[in-house]
């Protein structure tokens, strides 16, 4: 809706991980040349650890974007909540390689016979391990094993673990002596700072055409940094809804004013402590059918969209096909379709933040 009113070409501040909008911070840049280091090394582990929403998964997705795959063959495993044959069963099968009804010494020849074929043909295998924290021990020690596989004195494959903050705690418990040996390479991501948290914004406006519409109070920049501390995730969500504000109200210049009324808006909602879903659910079903039922033409949508902006512009759209203007059924279809799209993430966005909760509370 947004992108329209401001001549983008795209939403610059979507929540799905995209490598062509990768900001270079400090935090990020160091950690891409640990992993470029690492992956030159050819051999052992190498570990990335961030907190939610830091950019762990578009880190990875501008490094594949760099890599041979003349030269590297990669492969990334994201369900790790799993036991440790299933493990080995998910790494043949993101290899292409067939594992049904195969027993465990079958599955680790398999996959060392593929391996060694692919050093042989002078490629490296990289396996790519995401949501590291939820790994239990036995299946990091399958893991593990899997870095001993070699053919004349070279590694046959290595492995990057990307992982919360969690996961460096487990790393440090005992009992992790022998993988700890194996790391090459290891780094925690930051967020951003009060300046690149502006320098972000902005690179991720110019990349989908902004030329200074809209004119952006130095004064906003610190106001998002304060409320999501340069989280880059937390930073997309509140700026995606800045712009929707500035869209409804057709506003093309964002002060103090609009950043603090957006900021009303979701400081009860989107990021409190314990967001109840069905409650958000209802009332945004709740608000779209009473205002196509009497027809009215809603006034700014304000707390009833903490799912996402996609809910605010429901009803308007609702209201417009009420009245009767040709061609608006198609526009709400696909509305619809939005905001289904969009809780989805959304519930899924909620659910990884209640594990992150949960599995902290069991550790204190």
């Amino acid at each position: 809706m947004y992108e329209q009113f401001y001549g983008f070409s795209a939403r610059p501040f979507q929540l799905s991980p995209d490598a062509s909008f990768f900001f270079s911070s400090s935090t990020h840049k160091r950690a891409l040349a640990y992993l470029r280091y690492g992956i030159e090394q050819g051999e052992g582990f190498v570990v990335v650890t961030g907190d939610v929403g830091t950019g762990k998964t578009t880190l990875v997705a501008r490094l594949f974007q760099a890599l041979d795959p003349d030269s590297i063959v990669a492969a990334r495993l994201v369900s790790t909540q799993i036991q440790a044959d299933d493990m080995l069963r998910l790494v043949a099968a993101e290899y292409g390689l067939q594992f049904d009804r195969l027993s465990k010494a079958a599955l680790l020849h398999k996959l060392e016979k593929y391996f060694r074929a692919c050093v042989q043909e002078g490629k490296r295998v990289l396996l790519v391990v995401d949501e590291a924290q939820n790994l239990n021990r036995r299946t990091i020690e399958e893991l593990r094993m899997l870095s001993n596989f070699q053919w004349k004195g070279r590694p046959l494959v290595q492995s990057l673990l990307l992982g919360q903050r969690e996961f460096r705690t487990m790393m440090r418990s005992e009992g992790m002596e022998q993988l700890r040996q194996r790391v090459l390479a290891a780094y925690h991501l930051q967020p951003l700072s009060s300046d690149e948290t502006r320098q972000y914004i902005e690179h991720r406006m110019r990349r989908v055409g902004w030329d200074g519409d809209p004119y952006v109070e130095e004064e906003v920049y610190e106001k998002v940094y304060e409320f999501t501390g340069g989280v880059p995730r937390k930073t997309n969500l509140l700026f995606d809804r800045v712009l929707l504000y500035g869209c409804l109200e057709e506003i093309h210049h964002i002060n103090r004013p609009v950043i603090e009324a957006v900021l009303s808006d979701v400081r009860s909602e989107l990021w409190s402590a314990e967001p109840e879903l069905q409650d958000i659910n209802r009332a945004i079903q709740s608000e779209a059918s009473m205002r196509l039922d009497d027809g009215r033409m809603p006034p700014l949508p304000r707390a009833s969209d903490s799912a996402h902006h996609h809910a605010d512009v429901l009803p308007a759209a609702q209201s417009d096909i009420k009245q009767g203007a040709s061609g608006q059924a198609g526009q709400l279809s696909s509305l619809v379709n939005n905001l289904k799209e969009e809780l989805r993430l959304f519930r899924e966005e909620m659910s990884s933040l209640k594990d992150v909760g949960s599995r902290r509370d069991k550790d204190r």
